[in-house]
């Protein structure tokens, strides 16, 4: 009998939003954005020569990201890769009423202890509450 887990652990976390569904969708499907949300991770983010992907600046390093967008489902998947681990990140954006919500999981990697990651995903907390603030403000 194997003791190797067959699933991950994970992390699912939301935030309601008082916009339409096509605004929060629109300001997350476009990565330029993320460094005014994204705080605590993303400090830095610039277009790469590699379609779809984008160079940012962390506080672990460099990384690079791809949002796998698809609007009809409100599917913003992205790929988180950089030298501690790659992620591949499921979000979803739907209608809550009149206004959104936003779903994004996250899968422990392998390298990561179970104490980084219930530390990392906690910081995301901030994350949402940031982007709840800059989309209801108006962006």
């Amino acid at each position: 009998m194997s003791t190797t887990p067959t699933t991950a652990r994970s992390v699912t976390k939301t935030v309601s939003i008082d916009r339409p569904v096509a605004d929060v969708f629109a300001f997350l499907a476009d990565a330029a954005n993320w460094s005014r949300w994204a705080v605590v991770n993303i400090q830095t983010i610039e277009p790469t020569d590699e379609p779809d992907w984008w160079l940012m600046t962390t506080p672990h390093g460099p990384a690079r990201l791809r949002i796998r967008g698809q609007a009809e489902f409100g599917v913003l998947d992205h790929d988180y890769v950089e030298d501690m681990a790659s992620w591949q990140v499921p979000a979803r954006v739907v209608p809550n009423g009149i206004g959104s919500e936003f779903m994004i999981t996250f899968f422990q990697p392998p390298a990561f202890t179970d104490a980084f990651f219930d530390a990392q995903t906690a910081l995301v907390d901030t994350e949402l509450a940031t982007l709840k603030q800059v989309l209801e403000a108006g962006a």
